[in-house]
């Protein structure tokens, strides 16, 4: 699997401090030139909630783009998207029986032993992080820096996505460290986050990560 550069993550409780309704915030990243979305949705999955991702599935599905769907393997099956699972989800295994062999499997890591154990899961894509201090989550995992991307690379051949605390000011570390991709929250979301401003920092990413 070849990951787009940058990895945007729709996270539902940041767009809701910020005022912003996901499918605005999708369109918008989509119209930026994103290669991939996921949502990420830590609450419980209302109707209502189901059907504005719904909405969000069939603007990638119009515009071409892969979408993933964090946790919930169910709800991936849905959408008919693919799944990105942590380390007490559901286990890769169980979840690629679940999903199936086509759809895209990702799998969070983060120390170096659960990264190596990775390599072997039947999974498409393996996510490093925190790489710098976050705000994106409640209770984040220890940092585990840039250097931990350089000395975990060799240990597996899989696409990797760095995420936590990624700026474009210090993406070109992470992306000349390893990482394939970088997974992105907070620095996806300017003030105030209006749908031109959303699109204008998506192609900013994007042009970074052509840069690299």
């Amino acid at each position: 699997m070849k990951l787009p550069r940058v990895y945007p993550i729709l996270d539902t409780e940041s767009l809701e401090r910020y005022g912003i309704a996901m499918e605005t915030a999708a369109a918008a990243f989509l119209e930026g030139g994103a290669g991939i979305l996921q949502i990420r949705h830590k609450a419980h999955w209302t109707r209502d909630f189901f059907a504005t991702a719904r909405t969000v599935a069939r603007l990638c599905r119009e515009n071409g783009t892969p979408l993933i769907v964090d946790d919930r393997a169910d709800f991936a099956m849905l959408l008919d998207a693919g799944l990105h699972v942590g380390q007490d989800d559901l286990a890769p295994r169980d979840a690629r029986k679940l999903i199936g062999s086509a759809a895209t499997l990702g799998y969070s890591s983060h120390t170096m032993a659960q990264l190596a154990a990775a390599g072997g899961e039947p999974v498409d894509y393996v996510a490093i992080g925190p790489i710098f201090a976050t705000a994106s989550k409640r209770n984040p995992d220890p940092v585990v820096g840039v250097g931990e991307i350089r000395r975990c690379r060799s240990l597996i051949e899989k696409p990797l996505v760095a995420i936590g605390g990624i700026t474009l000011d210090n993406a070109r570390d992470v992306w000349d460290a390893g990482a394939d991709s970088v997974a992105i929250i907070g620095a996806l979301l300017p003030h105030p986050a209006k749908a031109r401003a959303l699109r204008e920092r998506m192609e900013a990413w994007v042009s970074a990560g052509r840069r690299q």
